[in-house]
């Protein structure tokens, strides 16, 4: 039996019934993704491009070209990604904090939250036009060397550009929603995920290419690997980590039997914020650096000397801010993932107890208490995953972005789809276990 259930696990493609399909489902739709980054926007040189992203490689321009795979670096139609469609997201997770509408919308069940995620989408493409037409704008004035980027700038290529990324961003939520229905995962974690492990490889062999022309020693080599290798597992374990607390149901009176009430646990993770934190303080921070990295001018003077002197990436102040705003974004973004008012409201309509404390206010405080501390380990956690990178990047003179952001993208990520294969491949045994049941019942 145990030798049978160890083949299921290590291959699900046999054992998992429709598990297979869904895995090349994915597969497919993530080929047909990556095909789409390579279609470039039209009226873009391709080489001036290539050279503009070259030596913005570490402001903003490189975090989110690493989350997009390469498509912002590319100028493609895919350049805005998924990105509007998870703003978008984030806003109406807010709207259901700040609005009864939108919070009674979010209690009515399966219909309310499907009208929620339909005024995601209507919202992602407002935000796409708006996101589209300021790339277009923006980028009609970069040059270098005295060329243009845009060939043949104005109304017609902003209008051309704009509606060609929101069409672009379209395509892929629609990619995402098709991953979360007929596939497995998270289709948007799915898709930041290939963006950004399509980079990882360039990314290694261009850290090999440095450590073989003697840019970098050979102990500075070992010493990534090793600093990698420690960050994986302790992200690994942060987030796996959970606080549970104790849940009590009430006992049952059957007839004249009376059954003890059953108890459970509340698991509560680490990282209740998971990776939006640092994706905000990252596009907070590195927006004046690109800002001023693009703005023309022989000497750089005012604001612009400020940002290049002290906000640039790796410098003290740029980090201590970073770290700042990411238990900020920690704390507050908690709040909305975790409601203990809510939590404590539906313990109390169930009947349930947390073991020591009285449902209702009692229960609310304690969540929150249990909460706060949680949060401040996460957020101390992701600080730290985050902040040693982007010193290191710097300090080092890596030709490469890949912070604490894309590390824990992608860990998350594979953690998720190994939770979800492990629970399909029980769910097909159980259900296969009890046809082999109801034959023997029969026989």
């Amino acid at each position: 039996m145990k030798k049978h259930q160890s083949q299921n696990f290590a291959n699900p493609l046999k054992g998992g019934g429709d598990l297979g399909k869904k895995i090349f489902f994915v597969i497919f739709i993530l080929i047909i993704y990556r095909f789409g980054t390579y279609i470039p926007l039209p009226g873009v040189n391709l080489i001036i491009l290539d050279s503009i992203v070259s030596e913005q490689a570490k402001g903003i321009l490189g975090m989110f070209n690493v989350l997009t795979g390469g498509a912002l670096g590319r100028m493609s139609i895919f350049t805005l990604n998924i990105m509007p469609y998870i703003t978008a997201s984030i806003i109406m997770q807010l709207m259901t904090v700040l609005s009864k509408d939108f919070s009674e919308l979010r209690k009515s069940g399966e219909s309310g939250r499907q009208k929620i995620n339909q005024y995601s989408k209507y919202l992602s493409v407002i935000l796409a036009l708006f996101q589209g037409y300021g790339i277009a704008v923006g980028i009609e004035s970069l040059s270098h060397n005295g060329v243009a980027l845009i060939s043949d700038p104005g109304i017609y290529f902003r209008i051309v550009t704009m509606f060609s990324l929101m069409g672009g961003t379209i395509v892929v939520v629609w990619f995402a929603d098709q991953i979360n229905t007929k596939g497995i995962g998270n289709g948007s974690s799915v898709i930041i995920f290939a963006g950004i492990v399509s980079g990882l490889l360039p990314s290694i062999f261009s850290l090999l290419e440095m450590g073989r022309s003697n840019i970098v020693s050979t102990q500075f080599l070992l010493l990534c690997f090793v600093l990698v290798i420690f960050m994986i597992v302790f992200v690994v374990f942060m987030e796996k980590a959970q606080r549970k607390l104790v849940v009590q149901y009430p006992r049952k009176q059957v007839g004249k039997k009376i059954y003890a009430g059953d108890s459970t646990h509340l698991p509560i993770k680490i990282n209740v914020s998971g990776v939006i934190p640092p994706i905000f303080a990252n596009a907070l921070l590195l927006f004046p650096a690109t800002i001023a990295g693009f703005s023309t001018g022989a000497e750089a003077t005012g604001w612009r000397k400020f940002v290049e002197i002290y906000l640039s990436q790796g410098k003290p102040l740029y980090v201590v801010l970073y770290i700042v705003f990411i238990v900020f974004f920690c704390f507050f973004y908690s709040t909305i993932v975790f409601n203990p008012e809510e939590t404590a409201e539906n313990l109390r309509k169930s009947g349930a107890i947390i073991i020591g404390r009285r449902p209702g206010n009692q229960t609310k405080e304690y969540l929150q208490y249990i909460l706060t501390r949680i949060t401040v380990i996460g957020a101390s956690y992701i600080a730290i995953i985050c902040a040693v990178p982007e010193v290191l990047t710097h300090q080092f003179n890596m030709p490469f972005y890949l912070g604490g952001t894309s590390i824990l993208i992608v860990i998350s990520v594979v953690l998720d789809l190994s939770s979800q294969i492990q629970s399909h491949l029980l769910s097909n045994k159980y259900i296969n276990l009890m046809k082999k049941t109801d034959m023997m019942r029969r026989r």
